[in-house]
């Protein structure tokens, strides 16, 4: 006989083991997934690593796509830590980026100050989407789940509206998009490649400074004792609804900075939200759940996942895999993951 006995304080060390062992059935199952199309699981793997890590082209799609997943995935886990559940980055980083697109295309600034007020701007404008479904958390007590995800939808539709209406670019034929930034608004890349470096440093710094936000400071702690036990943050007079608050900022403006890297350091311009986003918001989900609540870790995770999207890409030229088998192999490492948690709550035991 199997029973689950509950386990009140796993150790981190638990959590690490159940995780991997979840990332290694997610593996397992997407092997089989690669089997039923007639492509050995381990010549897939072996493809998805020797063209991203070993190839250098392939290295810099990894560091491209790792890049937004880094600064979304930061912000998440720390909203994930305080029981904040916020699934609309995606529609954050398309805000973000109408923010930043609006101050390079219409606001006069001095050259020197066109890229930092782009990047003000992109944080403003997602933490203010985010904003909106934690005042309806804390003033209303409506689900963040649903707000968050149905947000995403609304902002999709600003960027369509936009750059098929007012910000439609003079040149456009066929593909819609803005006009073109100028050379103040285009981030810095390594040189023949698209690996925009200061979005890097930056998000590598927002992993750094949350992980020292959320351990060190009096603030950390009382965003640890509401996402652990809201009912003794309340008896200690910590307010929740201002907590959630702060925290859609900081989540939110984490994804709006990744939509400035997007349009200023590889598009130039405003464009259609697929073309812009590429799911980035849904897979930084796993991104931070990977990470266990601590934004640090999170500088692991976010290539591990940018892997095994440039090497979906991949997949699909070499192999004839299908378009979408990376969403497949995305949506069966979270459904692995969520059913790991339990098994971090929960010790198997065998016998009567």
């Amino acid at each position: 006989m199997i029973a689950l006995v509950p386990e009140p304080n796993p150790s981190r060390y638990r959590a690490l083991w159940v995780t991997l062992g979840a990332v290694g059935v997610a593996f397992v199952i997407a092997g089989v997934v690669f089997s039923a199309y007639g492509v050995s699981p381990l010549e897939a793997y072996r493809a998805m690593l020797e063209g991203t890590l070993f190839d250098p082209k392939g290295l810099q799609e990894v560091f491209r796509r790792t890049i937004p997943l880094l600064l979304i995935g930061v912000g998440l886990t720390l909203a994930f830590r305080t029981q904040f559940f916020n699934i609309g980055a995606e529609g954050q980083l398309l805000l973000g980026a109408v923010f930043a697109a609006g101050v390079a295309l219409f606001v006069p600034l001095p050259p020197f100050l066109t890229l930092p007020m782009m990047f003000l701007a992109g944080a403003v404008g997602g933490a203010v989407w985010c904003l909106i479904a934690a005042w309806l958390k804390s003033r209303l007590g409506v689900n963040e789940i649903l707000t968050t995800l149905m947000l995403n939808y609304v902002a999709q539709y600003v960027v369509i509206y936009l750059i098929n209406g007012p910000w439609k670019g003079k040149d456009a034929r066929g593909y819609i998009y803005s006009d073109q930034f100028g050379p103040a608004a285009q981030i810095p890349v390594i040189p023949g490649t698209n690996v925009h470096w200061p979005t890097l440093l930056l998000g590598i710094f927002l992993a750094f400074a949350l992980q020292f936000l959320l351990e060190r400071t009096t603030l950390g702690y009382a965003m640890r004792v509401v996402g652990e036990n809201p009912g003794a943050a309340r008896y200690a007079g910590i307010s929740i609804s201002r907590i959630m608050l702060l925290i859609a900022l900081i989540t939110g403006g984490a994804a709006g900075l990744a939509g400035v890297g997007e349009i200023a350091g590889i598009h130039h311009r405003l464009i259609e939200p697929l073309q812009l986003s590429s799911g980035y918001g849904f897979t930084a989900v796993i991104v931070a759940w990977l990470a266990r609540g601590n934004p640090a870790l999170v500088l692991l995770t976010a290539p591990l996942m940018g892997i095994i999207l440039a090497g979906g890409d991949l997949l699909k030229v070499s192999l004839n895999m299908p378009f979408r088998v990376v969403d497949v192999f995305s949506g069966v490492m979270l459904l692995c993951l969520i059913a790991s948690e339990v098994f971090v709550r929960n010790r198997v035991r065998w016998g009567r």
